[in-house]
């Protein structure tokens, strides 16, 4: 034999092996069988295309295109899509509870007759490829729940469940999808509603809703998400009538108003179903059109709506009808600012007469960019930004700022502006910083102050007491952290009151006076160190005034961080402020700040440990 032929030899094998692999995967397992051959109907439901029903004279015919269910006789309409699927879902786990062969039945005539199985009325018969036969189903049997079922041109007769028929034995109204809608609220882009009162737009760009008509403003996005939500989860209560009739019974031959939703589904070429015809969209999403119209007379908690995509009246709950008084004020967004926190890298308050105040972000920290960058209280930042999201203007002054004098804001008091920053030239942006929002505030009046956007034309008022919790000092925004020394790393240590003591520590880490007599209270002086090392102000005042009383100092702790006791720091306290708290200093720092009152306690714990009183003398008893 040469190689050739033990080549070929070869080939025809393993085209013999890789078959018979290929059959033997493509067989079911005997478990597998075994279920199989008990199942009343085995079928691919991914291969299923349509669902056809005969109950007595009504046939209904049930397609799917595009992955949803529609109802094409004998009544033209969205499916009920669960319906359908958990029908399928019963048909696949339908087992046979007996059988009755078919030359039983064909020794007694009788016998499909007898099971109602010879001229049934409720017949099954799937659409699609390797499809089974047709199904027919008889009477119940005698025993509970069970029904005589075979199949078309089959006398062979089967015990089963009545779970099936019970999915199928029902008018084709029934299959009707009851969800008006299958848009969910998050996949519409566009509103148009039209009321009594006028006709609005609406227009979600990126993550926010925006009133493009009558006026150009911002939307609040939970109220359009409400908006939207009445018609994406309504149900449907009645089915009424089909859209090709007289509608003036229905009060929709002029429909008190509309609502239009535009999904983002909606694009160029797009098939959509209206009815029984199909329509190509171009250029422009159609929407669906809800249009509401009267009450009926005995059913007074409904309204009679008209749903264009599905060409039907229907009745829905009254509550629906709620959107027809919905004014452009009823939407406004109430928020003062959106800012984008995710591009926001500087803030700069500006105070006419005492400069710029300019806040940048860096590494997910602020500093104070017009101070050099000295680090930031980042928390105090962030607390502003929350605070101006969350802040709701209390009255919409003006649509159209046209005299800017009046409120004060042709010269505002204060102007924040958000900006961007880029350090190099990309193919999106120039290096260096853009604005995108800016807010000015002008005139008091009341307890209110005038405000507005830049960008936006309108003027609004807010509270007044806003304004308090922007500070325009720059000082005002340090970072609150004073010190940051382990206590160890302290070495010398002076405090002067009406006296001074000084400590310093040995080489065996032990403290010894420099200035001072007695026995030293270790644990104050631990407990003092503690809290000098990582003292924090509660609260930065700005520049330093003469009521700080720094000038005329009730305390000073003077300390050095070095062995050769030349890198040295000094605590200055003042005066106590108005809260509870002290007015103090730190060299190196500009402005005076605030300290608690129990850190300035600990503070001026005693260094000397306290004699412990003597005991008096008790006094002896004479009987």
């Amino acid at each position: 034999m040469n190689w050739r032929t033990t080549l070929i030899l070869a080939v025809v094998v393993l085209a013999v092996f890789a078959y018979l692999r290929f059959f033997e995967m493509k067989q079911p397992s005997t478990e597998e069988a075994r279920r199989q051959s008990q199942n009343v109907v085995n079928f691919d439901r991914n291969k299923v295309d349509g669902i056809i029903i005969q109950n007595g004279d009504e046939k209904i015919e049930l397609r799917r295109r595009d992955n949803k269910w529609r109802l094409e006789t004998s009544i033209k309409d969205q499916a009920d899509g669960a319906l359908v699927e958990n029908l399928l879902s019963d048909l696949e786990t339908w087992q046979k509870e007996g059988t009755i062969p078919a030359k039983d039945i064909a020794a007694d005539k009788s016998k499909l007759n007898e099971y109602g199985l010879n001229r049934p009325k409720l017949k099954l018969k799937l659409i699609g490829s390797d499809r089974p036969p047709e199904i027919l189903f008889g009477k119940d049997a005698a025993l509970e729940g069970r029904m005589y079922v075979r199949f078309e041109n089959s006398k062979e007769t089967f015990l089963a469940r009545q779970s099936v028929k019970k999915d199928i034995d029902k008018k084709a109204e029934e299959f009707r999808d009851k969800k008006l809608t299958d848009v969910t609220t998050a996949q519409v882009r566009r509103i148009a509603l039209k009321t009594p009162g006028g006709e609005m737009e609406l227009e979600k760009k990126g993550e926010h809703w925006d009133i493009v008509k009558p006026l150009r403003a911002r939307a609040d996005d939970e109220k359009i998400g409400d908006l939207i939500a009445q018609i994406t989860t309504a149900r449907i209560q009645q089915f009424v009538a089909d859209d090709h009739g007289d509608l003036r019974p229905y009060g929709l031959a002029e429909p008190r108003g509309s609502i239009t939703l535009f999904s983002q589904e909606g694009r160029n070429d797009q098939k959509v179903e209206i009815a029984d015809s199909i329509k190509v969209f171009g250029q422009e999403d159609k929407g669906q059109m809800l249009q509401i119209g009267s009450v009926p007379e005995k059913e007074k908690d409904q309204v009679y709506v008209r749903f264009a995509p599905r060409g039907a009246v229907y009745t829905l709950p009254k509550k629906i009808e709620e959107a027809l008084n919905t004014k452009p004020a009823d939407l406004r967004d109430y928020h003062l600012v959106r800012i984008d926190t995710n591009v926001l890298d500087r803030i700069t308050i500006d105070v006419p007469g005492k400069g710029k105040t300019v806040l940048a972000r860096k590494d997910g920290n602020w500093t104070i960019a017009s101070r050099n960058n000295a680090p930031a209280d980042s928390r105090a930042v962030r607390r502003l930004i929350d605070t101006l999201q969350n802040e709701q203007v209390t009255k919409f002054v003006e649509d159209v700022a046209s005299n800017l004098p009046k409120y004060g804001l042709d010269k505002p008091r204060l102007q924040l502006t958000f900006s961007s920053f880029a350090s190099e030239n990309t193919a999106e942006t120039k290096a260096g910083e853009q604005p995108f929002a800016a807010l000015a505030f002008g005139k008091e009046d009341g307890d209110n102050v005038y405000a507005r956007l830049t960008d936006e034309p309108f003027v609004v008022a807010v509270r007044r007491g806003l304004l308090d919790q922007i500070p325009a000092d720059p000082l005002q925004w340090q970072e609150l952290s004073i010190f940051k020394f382990k206590p160890d790393q302290i070495h010398r240590l002076s405090i002067t009151t009406d006296k001074e003591l000084s400590l310093e520590r040995g080489e065996n880490n032990q403290w010894h006076w420099v200035k001072g007599t007695g026995e030293i209270d270790r644990a104050n002086v631990q407990s003092l160190l503690n809290t000098l090392s990582s003292l924090h102000a509660m609260r930065w005042l700005g520049a330093t005034k003469p009521q700080d009383g720094l000038e005329k100092p009730q305390f000073t702790l003077a300390f050095t961080t070095s062995p050769d006791n030349k890198t040295s720091h000094r605590l200055i306290i003042g005066a106590p402020a108005n809260d509870g708290t002290w007015c103090a200093h730190v060299d190196g720092r500009e402005g005076t700040f605030v300290i608690s009152n129990s850190d300035l306690n600990t503070l001026r714990l005693p260094l000397a440990a306290q004699p412990s009183p003597t005991p008096s003398p008790t006094p002896s008893v004479t009987p």
